[in-house]
């Protein structure tokens, strides 16, 4: 659970940030994370579309610079678009000006503002700057979609424990979970529904 779900002094050290919405709704938010690439975001758009869920992408800047119909593919399919920096760096092993500059850099082509830092950790002086311009989104449960040491059934298993009300979700479009989430995003989203939640995007 320490690696699902957040620890509470996380919370507790950057509590301007998104970590649960309101949990007297019945409602998640999916986020996915990394992308995007051309080898697992148009099988996350497709499952997206049948199944009728709008999502947020935490992108980095980089690959939408590689790939920019894949941005605007998002954006005309309805979904929701955040910063994950330009070379997904952590916050912790650069400077302020350079943590800074890769995150405006990388919302040239994002036009974003939402912002998600990669690992979550962040220096108080960055966490500081990016409060000042950006919303930042954390996270309620990890699929850890990414891990080599789970399978997609620990995938959903994790959506089945931890998922509530609020629960803001993070999948990755990546190559390390594409070949996990084949199987367990449509069956999480089925899931999801069926126990009645609702997905929406941030405010």
């Amino acid at each position: 659970m320490f690696i699902e779900q957040p620890a509470i002094y996380l919370r507790w050290l950057y509590p301007r940030a998104y970590w649960r919405m309101d949990r007297r709704v019945k409602a998640v938010y999916l986020t996915f994370d990394d992308g995007p690439i051309p080898e697992a975001t148009p099988f996350i758009l497709d499952t997206l579309k049948e199944f009728g869920v709008r999502a947020t992408f935490f992108m980095v800047g980089d690959n939408v610079r590689k790939y920019p119909e894949l941005y605007k593919r998002i954006l005309a399919e309805g979904h929701q678009v955040g910063n994950h920096t330009h070379n997904h760096i952590g916050g912790l092993r650069h400077t302020v000006k350079e943590y800074s500059y890769n995150v405006e850099k990388a919302n040239a082509y994002i036009h974003s503002h939402y912002v998600r830092p990669p690992h979550g950790w962040m220096r108080m002086a960055q966490y500081a700057w990016l409060s000042r311009k950006y919303k930042i989104v954390m996270w309620d449960l990890v699929t850890r979609d990414y891990s080599k040491w789970m399978t997609a059934e620990d995938v959903v298993h994790n959506i089945k424990r931890y998922a509530r009300n609020g629960s803001i979700i993070t999948f990755h479009d990546s190559l390390k979970s594409i070949n996990k989430l084949k199987t367990a995003l449509p069956e999480s989203l089925q899931w999801l529904k069926d126990q009645g939640y609702e997905f929406r995007i941030f405010p």
